[in-house]
């Protein structure tokens, strides 16, 4: 292909009438003011969008536009490109075309870039133009650090097999992140699980070796082995990050510390357990720049959504949210929280740990070291003023009988419990020791929710669901299983193979209307499962799983994985 001709964007976008003069002379006048670049502008102006700038480009060039979220990219070309470059002159090895190289650029029109790359690839290039911020999140992707962090592991290796006796007390200051392999090795793994979205790494001392993993979607997938001599050198490197006692080895340590990845503060919560090969270490990651969910777009049923919302306007009462852990309860509480956060609301959270911050809202953490117990907490905190409070769990009758009562004398208060359904958390209460007619005068509604995978949107395809799942599907959804839009992932680049990018909340809702209170007045629990699963009118957890997978957001199997855990 011959090297491109310099164009003008404004020009090119004003002739193919995506912009008017006016916006082209106002965004001219804030690029002398800011220095900013003249597309970013246009789309921060909310003049055009990145895709119609970067399809005007490429038919202005008559080069292919490529849509980098459904295109699949290959390892071995992308490398081909070192990162540094790629980021640089924002570009992507794509396609190779035989004797040429098909590459995306941000800005084809950059001529200087165009010569640099074909140095580098010492070939020809054959240009496609690609959204900008598509790329950006794709470089972070597709360069992964799994070779990099093979080859720190073993340059550990063998420096340790060399080193004297590591001295405890000056670690912490003779080890920077530039010249120490142990602290380039952690960076390089705390860069590629974020590039992942890892919420958790994994670092076990197994028999013969160390292995790290990285929990992707709720599935662990095993991200390098290693040398088990390393073990005690990233554990000890770990343990000074989050401040723990170092010469402790033999008891369970709980800790927290916030690491600098590329733009993102990560905020890691680390634990660390005594095995029979050495201590395990696992840390949950949680990206601050990511933000909360707002609670129209965490997947709830839009009928139960517009319930959720009325009782979120109500003076007093307690919401509950169940399911096992790693279900997504805090997102969901936090949603809540978010949408009812006004100066006119006192909110105090009581958490272990907290794990989002929120502007406006009190937090507090529950050191039970101390004895500053949820309990204790929480008594605190009705003699704060509040109007809304969360509690982070309900883990014992105390702290359950204080909630109920905050909830009956004109506080709004949110909690969770680990219960398998909506319909048994009230019996639950009772069993942890809850006086009956605080159980019936407090709860307003019982969320339970689950977590499933969701059909990755770069590789889905569709997918005819085996006789055994068509029947469970007909069982749960009837005939409108046979109008169902059935997809599958083939597994590509954006999915790691996996066929699943992202997860999806699956949701039932046990509103406490006057015959759900009547009968949990009632001595016979099992007659109060009978009125609270007709109040719910079959919208359950088992019918969410199999609304999404008929709508094509998931699989069957995905859905069934834990369909034993649901009640209809």
């Amino acid at each position: 292909m011959p090297r491109p001709e310099k164009v003008r964007l404004g020009e090119i976008l004003v002739q193919q009438k995506l912009l008017t003069e006016a916006q082209l002379v106002s965004a001219l006048d804030l690029q002398k003011k800011s220095g900013r670049r003249l597309g970013r502008i246009f789309v921060e102006s909310g003049f055009v969008t990145e895709d119609e700038i970067s399809e005007a480009l490429a038919r202005q060039l008559q080069v292919p536009y490529v849509n980098l979220k459904y295109f699949n990219t290959r390892a071995e070309l992308v490398a081909r490109l070192p990162e540094t470059q790629a980021r640089r002159f924002r570009a992507l090895v794509l396609e190779d075309l035989g004797g040429a190289y098909r590459v995306g650029m941000a800005d084809p029109s950059d001529l200087n870039a165009y010569d640099e790359i074909a140095r580098l690839l010492k070939c020809d290039i054959s240009l496609a133009v690609v959204s900008e911020s598509v790329l950006l999140a794709t470089i972070d992707r597709v360069y992964r650090r799994t070779t990099e962090i093979t080859g720190l592991a073993q340059e550990l290796q063998e420096d340790l097999a060399d080193a004297p006796a590591i001295d405890f007390g000056t670690l912490g200051t003779t080890l920077s992140v530039e010249e120490a392999p142990v602290a380039k090795l952690l960076q390089s793994v705390f860069e590629d699980a974020i590039a992942v979205r890892a919420s958790d790494v994994h670092i076990e001392p197994m028999e013969t070796r160390l292995q790290i993993r990285f929990r992707i979607d709720g599935v662990l997938h095993l991200q390098t082995e290693s040398d088990l001599r390393i073990a005690p050198a990233l554990v000890l490197r770990l343990k000074l990050m989050a401040g723990l006692d170092i010469s402790e080895k033999r008891l369970p340590q709980d800790g927290r510390f916030n690491v600098k990845v590329r733009t993102h503060t990560v905020d890691v919560r680390m634990s660390s357990m005594p095995t029979q090969y050495g201590e395990s270490v696992v840390m949950r990651l949680l990206t601050q720049a990511t933000g909360l969910l707002g609670l129209d777009h965490i997947g709830m049923p839009p009928a139960m959504l517009v319930k959720l919302k009325q009782v979120l306007q109500r003076p007093s009462g307690m919401v509950l949210v169940t399911g096992p852990t790693g279900s997504g309860k805090t997102t969901t509480l936090y949603s809540a929280l978010s949408e009812i956060n006004t100066p006119a609301r006192k909110i105090i959270t009581v958490e272990d740990p907290v794990e989002y911050r929120i502007p406006g809202i009190n937090q507090v953490q529950v050191q039970e070291k101390i004895e500053l117990s949820f309990d204790r907490v929480l008594r605190a905190a009705l003699r704060q003023d509040p109007d809304v409070i969360l509690v982070g769990e309900m883990r014992d009758q105390a702290t359950v009988e204080t909630g109920l009562r905050a909830a009956l004398t004109g506080h709004l208060v949110f909690s969770t419990l680990h219960t398998n359904d909506a319909v048994s958390t009230p019996v639950r209460l009772l069993d942890m020791g809850a006086p009956r007619y605080m159980v019936a005068l407090s709860l307003q509604v019982v969320i339970a929710q689950r977590l499933v995978r969701v059909v990755c949107e770069s590789c889905a395809a569709p997918n005819d669901p085996t006789p055994a799942e068509r029947e469970w599907l007909s069982a749960v959804l009837g005939e409108s299983a046979e109008r169902g839009t059935y997809l599958r992932g083939k597994g590509c680049s954006h999915c790691n193979g996996t066929g699943y990018l992202g997860r999806s909340g699956v949701y039932e809702m046990l509103e406490m209307t006057r015959p759900v209170v009547e009968a949990a007045n009632h001595a016979d629990p099992a007659e109060f499962i009978r009125v609270g699963t007709e109040q719910m009118g079959g919208r359950t957890l088992r019918h969410h799983g199999a609304t999404l997978v008929a709508a094509g957001r998931t699989t069957v199997e995905e859905a069934m994985k834990v369909a034993s855990q649901w009640t209809d």
